[in-house]
């Protein structure tokens, strides 16, 4: 490494989010580009990108980087591709599987003449919508622009006066908190705000 990026490094071990930001802002689009070469798929790509990114921040204090940041941080995304590709027919089958007869019910096209699924189709979203309202509030005002009302990256970074990174990362930490809420659950939110 050189001079700059050891100071960089060692900004982030001291805990220095202008360290953090600064990593995320220069490497962020060139890991995404990356990682959706093996992943094919932009959405899935930025999610590992963010995860790579957050993971260096939470373990900040004990990062040992011994090649250039920017190779650590691509051989950290390759890997994390990898292991997502690894895993992802295994947590399909999972998903599938941990999904209760009665939420089988709301594939059913014609649910809405069956009283209880549709008494279990108003119950999840309103699960759901509990659980986005449960966000912090930066997460939850973007995530409802985003996936409410429809608006790109660009647009709500210009309304709320912050960076098109900022956007996408409370969007990252929006779904994860959304995840670890919903559980079994997070498919559908899927199914609704990103098919």
């Amino acid at each position: 490494m050189d001079l700059s990026e050891t100071l960089i490094v060692q900004n982030l071990k001291e805990g220095n989010e202008h360290a953090y930001k600064y990593v995320f802002d220069a490497h962020y689009d060139v890991l995404c580009v990356i990682a959706a070469r093996y992943l094919h798929d932009d959405f899935v790509a930025e999610s590992v990108v963010g995860d790579v990114i957050f993971h260096l921040w939470e373990t900040r204090e004990n990062i040992d980087i011994q090649t250039s940041l920017r190779q650590y941080l691509v051989r950290s995304v390759r890997n994390r591709c990898l292991d997502y590709l690894k895993s992802r027919r295994f947590r399909h089958e999972q998903t599938l599987s941990t999904l209760s007869d009665d939420s089988r019910l709301l594939e059913r096209p014609a649910n809405h003449d069956h009283p209880l699924g549709y008494l279990l189709e108003k119950e999840l979203e309103q699960t759901i919508n509990d659980a986005i309202e449960r966000l912090p509030d930066d997460c939850r005002r973007v995530f409802k622009m985003s996936r409410l009302e429809g608006k790109k990256n660009a647009e709500i970074a210009r309304e709320l006066g912050i960076s098109v990174n900022t956007v996408k990362y409370h969007m990252k930490h929006a779904l994860r908190l959304l995840q670890q809420q919903l559980g079994k659950y997070f498919v559908f939110l899927l199914m609704a705000y990103f098919a």
